[in-house]
């Protein structure tokens, strides 16, 4: 099979411009083949090996199974994360999130020393801002045994320093405070955002492949998580320190007034690159 027979095949399901985004990913993540090495008719030249194995791609992508999952492997700010079915795939809204809060106007931040990371997946955010930030102490929670071993293989593969620890954020304990004697200056979290009703309007390769738990909340309830844990950061958060949220668009006025009742202040609510409302910070 060719690139221009992959993008073929998956064009029907994919349209032509994802089709040929994916097949050109396959080609250069699993054979090694970059688009000039294509045009040249590499793609033509691949072993039997090689070519039952993007058989065995094909037959994976024509299921919708993200292309992520299929190779294993995401791009996020620069840096390779592995991903599998254990975790949500990292996508360029949070990207926007992590540069908010390292390149933002009040460059105190780049002098923070806590930072707490709340349902951490792949640990895209904590390993990023641990990255970034090379003084600061990161931590990250994540509910699930699954996701913490991804996203630690992730810090050590990257050689990036983060605490990883199995909390229920939902459930938090004391000795989820005992740690904080100075408190955090940031506390970060992309948490569940999703109501159970918009399942049906949701794309097979998001509901089919990707961890439910990471997704939803209950329909009458869509701050859930997002009030917990701003509940949990007037007790954890140091004076002055800072609430960064990714957040579902349709919520964001309900967010501002749910961050203004717990008595944040300096909320700010900024917009991706798409034009939606993705992000809210709230100072403490």
């Amino acid at each position: 099979m060719t690139y221009n027979e992959l993008w073929h095949l998956l064009a029907p399901l994919y349209g032509d411009s994802e089709a040929k985004a994916i097949a050109r990913m396959v080609y250069d993540v699993r054979f090694g083949l970059s688009l000039s090495d294509i045009c040249i008719g590499k793609d033509t030249q691949l072993s039997a090996n090689c070519q039952a194995e993007l058989k065995g791609i094909a037959d994976r992508l024509l299921e919708q199974e993200p292309v992520q999952y299929v190779l294993g492997q995401t791009d996020f700010c620069g840096r390779i994360f592995r991903v599998n079915k254990h975790v949500l795939i990292p996508r360029p809204e949070t990207e926007e999130l992590c540069h908010w809060i390292v390149s933002q106007g009040d460059t105190s931040l780049m002098d923070a020393t806590n930072i707490l990371d709340i349902g951490t997946g792949s640990g895209c955010i904590a390993i990023t801002l641990a990255a970034e930030m090379q003084k600061a102490k990161v931590t990250a929670w994540d509910i699930s045994e699954n996701a913490l071993e991804v996203a630690w293989e992730n810090a050590e593969r990257l050689n990036v320093s983060v605490a990883f620890e199995q909390v229920d954020v939902l459930h938090i304990t004391s000795t989820c405070y005992q740690q904080t004697a100075n408190g955090f200056d940031v506390i970060v979290s992309n948490p569940p955002y999703i109501k159970n009703k918009e399942r049906a309007r949701m794309e097979a390769n998001v509901l089919n492949y990707e961890p439910h738990t990471a997704l939803f909340v209950p329909d009458d309830d869509p701050l859930l998580f997002y009030r917990t844990i701003a509940t949990y950061g007037q007790k954890a958060l140091r004076q002055g320190g800072w609430l960064y949220f990714e957040i579902n668009p349709l919520y964001a006025q309900e967010m501002t007034e749910m961050l203004d009742s717990l008595s944040y202040h300096d909320i700010e609510t900024r917009k991706d690159e798409y034009g939606k409302l993705r992000m809210t910070r709230a100072r403490k």
